[in-house]
């Protein structure tokens, strides 16, 4: 079962999955050297967009397609943690077929499934989990809760795969804005956030300020 914590900050999701991340990487290496086209499908639902990606060895994005609700929010000025929730609900497996499909990858292709367990909408969070945990269960593959936040640092090596840590990375997404270390041995860990507002949390009171219509 996929760990759930949708509470939690990002040093407390990383306590989790992440503890034995370098395990866990060099455990895919490994495979990939006798299985060069292990792909993984990923799933995240943590908010108000519906996202789903295939990755393969490399790591190599093949596929990454996103479902916006910024329509379904608007006339709110904000997200409805009921609306997002619902709407995962109706938009999830098309997304998922969509990547599949603009990856070429076929489900028998597929090596396992990541989720996004947290931080996040509960509700949404638990559209993605039971997702995951369903066709996890049905296809017979692995499945890994791991923390969007997490994945926003090591997403940075599908846009630069030159990239080696140690490195220092810096996470603004939500109500987060936490300074990051990532060590030669794959783990990573806060060493300092913000201690008022993220900086997402005070570009969305600029923009209500300002009289912008919503996202900002």
């Amino acid at each position: 079962m996929v760990g759930f914590d949708p509470g939690s900050e990002l040093q407390e999701a990383l306590q989790g999955h992440l503890a034995d991340a370098r395990l866990r990487r060099a455990g895919y290496q490994h495979a990939a050297v006798a299985a060069p086209d292990r792909r993984l499908l990923a799933i995240e639902t943590s908010c108000d967009e519906t996202a789903a990606a295939v990755v393969a060895s490399g790591p190599r994005l093949l596929s990454n397609v996103i479902r916006s609700q910024d329509e379904l929010h608007a006339p709110f000025g904000g997200v409805v943690p009921e609306i997002a929730a619902r709407a995962h609900l109706q938009t999830l497996i098309p997304v998922i077929e969509r990547a599949l499909e603009t990856a070429g990858t076929r489900w028998e292709q597929v090596d396992g499934v990541a989720v996004t367990r947290g931080p996040g909408l509960v509700g949404c969070l638990l559209v993605g989990v039971n997702v995951a945990q369903a066709i996890a269960w049905a296809r017979k593959l692995p499945v890994v809760g791991v923390s969007h936040l997490a994945a926003h640092v090591f997403a940075a090596q599908l846009e630069t795969p030159e990239l080696r840590p140690p490195l220092l990375g810096l996470v603004v997404s939500g109500g987060h804005s936490d300074l990051i270390r990532w060590q030669e041995d794959g783990s990573i860990s806060v060493i300092g956030r913000t201690r008022d507002d993220a900086a997402g949390e005070a570009f969305d009171k600029g923009a209500r300020i300002l009289g912008l219509p919503f996202p900002g």
